[in-house]
């Protein structure tokens, strides 16, 4: 007869298991992971539940037998502070460096322009030129806003948390013109002890893309809040097409959208984890589109409603 005892370390991380909660569901997982001689790897699903935990499977004697011990470490969140320093690192070295060399492009791009529209006679040679000049100062231009947009990844200050109405500020983010027929809904009276200003931000990259999920398919965006014991879920649900390429959603730089920058969804996720929350996006099940949903954990308080 097999005895199992799981001990549970209470961790505030996100994407932490309650293990003693779910041992019943991962038994026969926790038991393939006990076959083999003790090794130390990291396991990415857990009771069909995604993330990454180290596993370390030891071995000792008690009472003469020998025993088996396996301890899981939730070690995402460390994975993912390491992954966010090094793209830190790497936007702050492209940025400075490419920018030293864009700016004076741009300069001398802008005064060539300038300087032979002056002295060149009309002719097709004089219109090629100037409008090569053009193009060299309108892109050098765009890469600097370009590269300014990954910037903020590396500047995102430590959030500045207050009291604030969940209503209104779900209201300000749908006041933008491209978002005022997305539907909201928040209990009346719930307040939330987050930054405002960086919340709304994260809310209106996530709202923003569900818009644009659902424009063809002329479908409506939903973006709802509530509570769930103390803390704050709000979930941003439409009904495009879905999500069809997954693996990429929180890697920087990378976008399907014409003139996307790859930064919405990696900053709306920095803005999650900086509040110790997560933010997760998967297709529906019942129907189509998708819901991105974003928990913060311990925020939430009942206030007075107000008309």
């Amino acid at each position: 007869m097999q005895r199992r005892q799981y001990v549970s370390r209470g961790y505030s991380g996100a994407g932490s298991l309650n293990w003693p909660a779910l041992w019943r569901p991962i038994a026969e997982e926790t038991d393939t992971l006990l076959v083999d001689t003790p090794r130390t790897q990291i396991v990415t699903s857990i009771a069909g539940r995604a993330g990454r935990w180290q596993a370390v499977h030891g071995t000792f004697r008690e009472g003469g037998l020998v025993q088996h011990l396996l301890i899981m470490t939730d070690v995402q969140h460390a994975l993912r502070e390491e992954e966010r320093a090094a793209w830190k690192r790497l936007i702050r070295v492209i940025g400075h460096e490419v920018n030293n060399s864009l700016t004076p492009i741009k300069s001398m791009a802008e005064s060539l322009q300038s300087l032979l529209s002056q002295t060149l006679t009309d002719s097709a040679t004089r219109d090629d030129t100037l409008s090569a000049l053009k193009v060299i100062a309108e892109r050098t231009g765009g890469l600097s806003r370009f590269l300014a947009q990954y910037s903020r990844l590396a500047r995102l200050p430590a959030p500045r948390p207050q009291w604030q109405s969940v209503s209104s500020i779900l209201k300000r983010v749908v006041a933008l013109e491209p978002l005022q027929y997305v539907e909201i809904g928040a209990p009346a009276g719930l307040e939330a002890f987050v930054d405002s200003d960086q919340l709304e931000q994260a809310l209106i990259n996530l709202a923003k893309n569900a818009v644009e999920a659902s424009i063809s398919h002329n479908s409506a965006v939903e973006i709802s809040a509530q509570p769930q014991g103390s803390d704050l879920v709000i979930l941003v649900t439409d009904q495009g097409q879905g999500i069809t390429n997954p693996d990429n959603l929180f890697v920087p730089f990378f976008t399907t959208k014409p003139g996307g920058s790859g930064v919405g969804l990696v900053l709306s996720r920095q803005i999650a984890e900086a509040h110790g929350g997560t933010l997760s996006l998967e297709n529906r099940t019942a129907c189509p589109g998708a819901i991105a949903t974003l928990r913060i954990p311990g925020v939430i308080r009942q206030g007075c409603a107000t008309a």
